[in-house]
C-alpha cells in the first residue's frame, strides 16, 4: 500500500471509529467477556453489520429519521453533529458495532452510556398538525421510529449492495428487534413485512414532515466536510442513499434520485472503500477472539 493509500486509510477509519488503526480500545474489547452475546456469529445481523453497505445505511438511516419531527427536534437540540460531526459518527458507529459483536455485558455497558446522555435529551416541538408536544428520548413512538428507520435503511442498503443474509431479510429484522427492545421499544417488528408496514402507519397518519430543520439535515448530509479523495466519494455514497429510499419519503425530504447510474457507481465506490480499508483486525475479529476462547475454555 503506498503512502497516499495509507493516509487515506488512516483517514478512514479515524472517521469510522476514532482510532487511525480501526482498532481503539472499545474495539479491542470485544475480545473480553464471558457470553456469546445476542447475536449469532455469521448469523443476519453479522452479516449484514459488516458489509459495506452499512456506509449508505447511515447516511439513508439518518434522512430517515429526521422525518420524525419529535426525534429531529432531539437531534437540532441536543446533538453536536453540526460542531463535532466525526465524533457523531464515531459515536454511533461504537453503538452499532457494539451490541452487534459485543459480549452482553459489554452492551449492557454501552446501552447505559447511550441512556446517560438520553436521560436529559427533553424539549417541546411542533408536531406535523401544528401543535406543540413535547418530547423525550425515552418516549416509545420517538424510540420505535429511530428503530424502523435505522432498520429498514440497513437493510435496504444491503439488499441493494450486498449479498445473501442468513435465513432472509426476515432473519434480521427479527434479529435485529433485540437492539429495539434494549433501546426501550416495545414491540419492535420481527419481519420485513411488519417493518415496511409500520413505517407506512407513520407516513399515512401524516405523522411525518418537512420542514426548515429536515431541510438544514439534508444540506448538512449533502455537504459533510471531507476533504481530499473522501469528497467526491462521499458525495456518491449521498446519491445511492437518496436512490434506495423510496420515493414517498424520498418526495418528503425534498430529494429526488439522480438520473445517473448512482446505484452502480456506488457499488464501485464501495469496493473501492473496502480495498483500501483492507484485510486488518476488525471488529467482528476481535469477537471472534472471544467466541473461541469460550469455545475452548475447559467447564
Amino acid at each position: 500500500m503506498s503512502t497516499r493509500e495509507e493516509r487515506l486509510r488512516g483517514r478512514l477509519l479515524t472517521a469510522l471509529s476514532g482510532d487511525a488503526g480501526g482498532s481503539p480500545p472499545w474495539i479491542r474489547a470485544l475480545a473480553d467477556g464471558d457470553d456469546t452475546g445476542y447475536f449469532e456469529e455469521e448469523g443476519a445481523v453479522w452479516t449484514v453489520h459488516s458489509g459495506m453497505g452499512t456506509l449508505v445505511a447511515g447516511i439513508r438511516a439518518l434522512l430517515m429519521q429526521a422525518l420524525h419531527p419529535g426525534a429531529l427536534a432531539g437531534v437540532h437540540d441536543w446533538s453536536r453533529y453540526r460542531d463535532d460531526p466525526m465524533g457523531r459518527l464515531t459515536g454511533t458507529v461504537r453503538w452499532v458495532i457494539t451490541l452487534t459483536y459485543g459480549s452482553r455485558e459489554q452492551t449492557g455497558r454501552e446501552v447505559g452510556r447511550v441512556a446517560r446522555f438520553h436521560d436529559k435529551v427533553k424539549g417541546t416541538y411542533v408536531a406535523a398538525d401544528g401543535s406543540e408536544r413535547s418530547y423525550s428520548a425515552e418516549d416509545a413512538d420517538l424510540a420505535e421510529w429511530v428503530h424502523l428507520a435505522f432498520t429498514d435503511s440497513f437493510l435496504a442498503a444491503h439488499e441493494m449492495w450486498g449479498g445473501p443474509i442468513p435465513g432472509g431479510s426476515d432473519a434480521y429484522v427479527r434479529e435485529w428487534a433485540t437492539a429495539g427492545t434494549l433501546m426501550g421499544v416495545p414491540h419492535p417488528p420481527t419481519t420485513e413485512r411488519e417493518l415496511r408496514g409500520r413505517m407506512a402507519g407513520y407516513l399515512t397518519a401524516g405523522t411525518l414532515r418537512r420542514d426548515e430543520r429536515v431541510d438544514e439535515v439534508v444540506r448538512f448530509l449533502r455537504r459533510i466536510p471531507f476533504t481530499g479523495p473522501m469528497r467526491p466519494a462521499y458525495a456518491v455514497l449521498f446519491r445511492g442513499a437518496v436512490a434506495s429510499i423510496p420515493k414517498p419519503y424520498r418526495r418528503l425530504l425534498g430529494l429526488r434520485r439522480s438520473p445517473f447510474p448512482v446505484v452502480t457507481a456506488t457499488r464501485l465506490i464501495l469496493a473501492v472503500t473496502g480495498r483500501t480499508l483492507g484485510g486488518g483486525p476488525r471488529a467482528q475479529d476481535f469477537a471472534r477472539r472471544r467466541l473461541e476462547r469460550l469455545r475452548t475454555r475447559t467447564p
